[in-house]
């Protein structure tokens, strides 16, 4: 079975392939739910606000019926006269065209929400295509679509028959009311049987809604293999990053290894570890670790050490302590100012000693003073963590 069959999207949509939708125009939308939102504000509005606008216009209908001798002979005056009744009419009926252009705009926030793409407007000739068509004339959606407009039909037909049915001796009545009881009465029987019939649909909007949520989430869902690609996509191929990564280390490791020659002492494990230490020149601030390795990279510190005349010094305790504990670039921590102080003291009295400056060979130090927690190998260290 193809890759692309839907029996093989068992991913849900990614956050990307939904922002890819949105930006064709392609979002949910069920029209059932802002058919029934629209309809159920003009029927509310017309429930509340009706009466003010048969008023205005029985008043303006009146008055387009009777004119007198001056507005017959003066055009100007009739044009006036038809112009402010058209106002009155529209500036009425304005309460009820905001309420219903307000729910129009804002419905869509049931669902999918507000969504502006440019590429909904270019020209799509796939769309022109017949065999394309014939294709969503058979597909799962347009059979949904003929079975809500069965259900609608059926169930608006049910509810007005009921509707009429219900109201049958009021309508019969209106025949022998009078003329200004019968009107109200009327608008209201109408009222009522509007609201009652837009009701109905709002059943069917009740179901369509949860299921154009459904239908969409299926539909943008993904094979495994287009996740995989995605993700290849989005955050590269995990063997180029992998290399990426290692040229990244390579050239740390060579920065860090030209800073050696410009270190005053590296203190070894004598084998395992290695790491070299610099003190400031203007003497502020603590000595900072310029380069530490361990096995292979420990070699080729002391290697560069002995090459550049960077006194070495074993000290094992020292050592680890300072790898455990410092990066790069870091100063040492004040735990270990003491021992660190020493090694340099003995650094710089080699120094005096080899240009000749000193008569005296520095004793090498043997007990530095390294608290037990910060060698990883103590076990005083061990219980600690």
């Amino acid at each position: 079975m193809a890759e692309s069959s839907n029996a093989e999207k068992t991913e849900p949509a990614s956050p990307k392939r939904l922002k890819q939708a949105r930006e064709n125009g392609d979002i949910p939308r069920s029209r059932e739910v802002a058919t029934f939102t629209v309809l159920m504000t003009a029927g509310a509005s017309l429930w509340m606000l009706g009466g003010g606008v048969v008023d205005k216009l029985s008043t303006t209908l009146q008055r387009g019926l009777s004119l007198d001798r001056e507005q017959i002979t003066n055009p100007s005056l009739l044009i006036e006269r038809v112009i402010a009744d058209v106002a009155g009419v529209m500036l009425v009926c304005l309460p009820l065209a905001i309420a219903i252009m307000l729910v129009a705009v804002v419905s869509p926030l049931l669902i999918g929400g507000w969504n502006f793409s440019a590429k909904s407007f270019m020209p799509n000739f796939g769309k022109l295509n017949p065999m394309n068509g014939l294709g969503n004339m058979v597909s799962t959606n347009a059979l949904v679509e003929l079975l809500k407009a069965v259900a609608k039909t059926l169930l608006v037909g049910a509810v007005a028959w009921y509707v009429v049915m219900s109201q049958k001796d009021a309508v019969i009545g209106l025949a022998v009311e009078p003329l200004g009881a019968a009107m109200p009465h009327l608008g209201g029987l109408l009222a009522k049987a509007f609201l009652t019939m837009v009701g109905a649909l709002g059943a069917i909007a009740l179901l369509d809604g949860p299921y154009q949520i459904w239908h969409y989430a299926n539909k943008l869902k993904m094979t495994r293999q287009e996740v995989i690609q995605e993700s290849k996509e989005s955050d590269g191929n995990p063997q180029i990053k992998g290399k990426i990564r290692q040229l990244q280390r390579e050239m740390a490791r060579k920065r860090m290894m030209s800073n050696v020659p410009t270190a005053d002492v590296v203190v070894t494990n004598p084998t395992h570890f290695a790491v070299a230490l610099k003190y400031a020149e203007n003497g502020r601030g603590a000595p900072r670790v310029v380069a530490k390795g361990t096995d292979e990279v420990a070699a080729k510190i002391r290697e560069i050490a002995k090459e550049n005349k960077v006194a070495l010094l074993e000290a094992p305790a020292l050592a680890r302590a300072l790898y455990k504990h410092t990066d790069i670039d870091d100063e040492i921590p004040e735990a270990l100012y003491s021992a660190v102080a020493e090694v340099l003291a003995y650094v710089y009295q080699l120094r005096a000693y080899t240009k000749g400056t000193s008569d005296h060979y520095p004793d090498r130090p043997s007990k530095l003073a390294v608290p037990p927690e910060m060698d990883p190998f103590n076990p005083a260290s061990q219980q600690k963590h």
